[in-house]
C-alpha cells in the first residue's frame, strides 16, 4: 500500500456522521439511514473480531447481524454516545459486550429469517493472513475499510473527470500486496518513470486527504482527527 507523509494532509473538518445518531434519536424514521451511514463497511471489522474471538463463520456472521438488529431496534442505539470519542473503539467495545451476552443457540435459531447474508469471503481471506490478536485484527480490518472507502472516493473523482490519468495504475499500486515495478507500469501505460512517479505522488496526496475525511467521520471533534488518522495509518502498516 502507499506510504503517506504526515504533511500530506489538508482539508477542513467535515460534519461527523456521529451527528446522524443524535438526529435519529429525535426522529426514529431516520434510524436506519443513520446507522447505514455510520456503520458502512465497518461490519467487516466486527466480523473479523467475532472470528478472532473463536466464533465460526456462520456464528460470526449471525453475531454481526444480531448486533445491527439490536442497534436498529433501539436496544444499543439509544446508548450510542458520540461524546465518548472514536467510532472504532466504541464499536469494538459495544460488540465485545454483545458477544458476551450472546447465546449461540439464540442466534442459530434466528438463521433463515430473511436477512441479507454478508459477503464474508474476502474477510475470510483476510483472516488467513492476519495475526492472532483479536483487537489488532479488528483495528486493521477497520482501517482497511476506511482506506478502501477513500480509494473509492478517489476513483469516483477520476470517473467524474475531476482528475486525469490512468486510475488502473493506482489500483495496481494502492493495494495490499506486491505491485508491479514502476518501470513495468510506466511502459504499460505509455509513460516515463518520472511521469509515473509524479502522477502517483499527486494521487497519494489526494488519497491521504480523502482518508482524513473518512477518518473525521468516525470521531466527535476536530482535535481527534489527527490522532485517529495516525492510529489508522499505523494499523494499515501493520502485518
Amino acid at each position: 500500500m502507499p506510504a503517506f507523509a504526515d504533511d500530506d494532509v489538508i482539508g477542513a473538518f467535515p460534519p461527523t456522521r456521529w451527528t446522524l445518531v443524535l438526529r435519529a434519536r429525535e426522529r426514529p424514521e431516520l434510524r436506519r439511514e443513520a446507522l447505514g451511514a455510520l456503520l458502512g463497511q465497518r461490519w467487516k471489522a466486527l466480523y473479523v473480531l467475532g472470528r478472532k474471538k473463536g466464533l465460526g463463520r456462520e456464528q460470526a456472521e449471525d453475531a454481526v447481524q444480531s448486533f445491527f438488529e439490536r442497534l436498529l431496534g433501539g436496544d444499543l442505539f439509544e446508548r450510542l454516545e458520540p461524546s465518548r470519542g472514536r467510532l472504532r473503539a466504541y464499536l469494538r467495545t459495544a460488540f465485545q459486550r454483545h458477544l458476551i451476552n450472546l447465546h449461540e443457540s439464540e442466534v442459530a435459531n434466528k438463521r433463515g429469517g430473511g436477512r441479507r447474508a454478508l459477503d464474508v469471503d474476502a474477510m475470510e481471506e483476510f483472516l488467513a493472513s492476519s495475526g492472532d490478536d483479536p483487537e489488532r485484527s479488528y483495528d486493521r480490518a477497520f482501517a482497511i475499510s476506511l482506506f478502501e472507502a477513500a480509494l473509492a472516493d478517489l476513483k469516483a473523482e477520476f470517473g467524474a473527470g475531476e482528475r486525469s490519468g490512468p486510475f488502473a495504475i493506482l489500483e495496481a499500486l494502492f493495494r495490499f500486496g506486491e505491485a508491479a515495478p514502476y518501470a513495468e507500469l510506466a511502459a504499460e501505460h505509455g509513460m516515463s518513470v518520472p511521469q509515473l512517479k509524479a502522477f502517483v505522488h499527486r494521487a497519494k496526496r489526494r488519497l491521504k486527504e480523502l482518508l482524513r475525511r473518512r477518518v473525521a467521520e468516525t470521531v466527535d471533534a476536530p482535535e481527534e482527527v489527527d490522532v485517529e488518522l495516525s492510529a489508522i495509518l499505523g494499523c494499515l502498516g501493520a502485518r
